[in-house]
């Protein structure tokens, strides 16, 4: 009696866990957009007195609510181990409150849940992953490099304008070498954003891939299903040609 219990409750565990994640998706979404507006204006305003202490606040309960969501998703997984190994960059997202920055890796969820927004079409995803992705990596890269660098002895990334134009040259691979970070942290993140604009560029080439595949194997169906057409019609005019000549004779 005991292991059918058990077994009921491994069986029910993962059904809870996809629930969470189902119900918590959204609100995260709008959280972690929250916590982008209260970092934006962190680092391009530089609140002082009460509205510094605002801005704090809020991006200390976005930590928190990241904090609780990882932890609650960990104690429904039904191997626990296992999730805790597959979700390392989870982890990393809610383990990271001492570097700034790099707290804005958090902000990966609001590309999943646009991304189902959109629904499942190819052409809709290609939309999200180009369009949204791309925008957002360069901007939270600009906010998180100059942040970093500004403040630093001989730093060359000094506004938001030289943060923007570095972006776009790292994340395009491109490199000019005018702008460049000179601090650890601004080197991390990078190298971050060059592997996600390489990761970028894979999914958006993959997709295409796949739709064009896709078109192919539809338009061969079609092709094939015509060609079964016609050669049941010929098999049927030869049929009716054979009925008439043993009629004549």
């Amino acid at each position: 009696m005991a292991e059918e219990t058990s077994g009921a409750l491994r069986v029910g565990k993962p059904g809870r866990l996809e629930r969470w994640e189902r119900r918590v998706e959204w609100p995260l979404a709008v959280i972690a957009s929250i916590f982008l507006a209260a970092y934006s204006v962190d680092v391009l305003a530089q609140p002082q007195g009460t509205a510094d202490r605002v801005v704090s606040a809020v991006t200390a309960v976005a930590y928190v609510v990241f904090v609780i969501d990882y932890v609650v998703r960990l104690a429904l997984a039904t191997h626990r181990f296992g999730w805790f190994v597959r979700h390392l960059f989870d982890l990393a997202i809610v383990a990271l409150p001492l570097l700034r920055p790099l707290r804005l890796l958090r902000l990966i969820v609001l590309i999943g849940a646009l991304q189902k927004a959109v629904g499942g079409t190819i052409r809709g995803r290609v939309i999200v992953y180009t369009v949204f992705s791309g925008a957002l990596l360069i901007y939270v890269a600009s906010l998180a490099v100059l942040e970093t660098e500004r403040s630093h002895p001989g730093a060359s990334i000094t506004g938001f304008g030289d943060a923007v134009w570095w972006s776009i040259a790292t994340v395009t691979t491109v490199g000019y070498g005018d702008l460049y970070p000179v601090t650890g942290t601004g080197r991390v993140i990078a190298v971050l954003l060059m592997l996600g604009g390489i990761s970028l560029i894979g999914v958006v080439t993959a997709t295409l891939a796949s739709w064009i595949v896709q078109r192919v194997a539809e338009e061969d169906s079609v092709n094939r299903a015509a060609s079964a057409a016609q050669i049941d019609e010929l098999r049927s005019e030869i049929r009716q040609l054979a009925k008439r000549n043993d009629a004549q004779e």
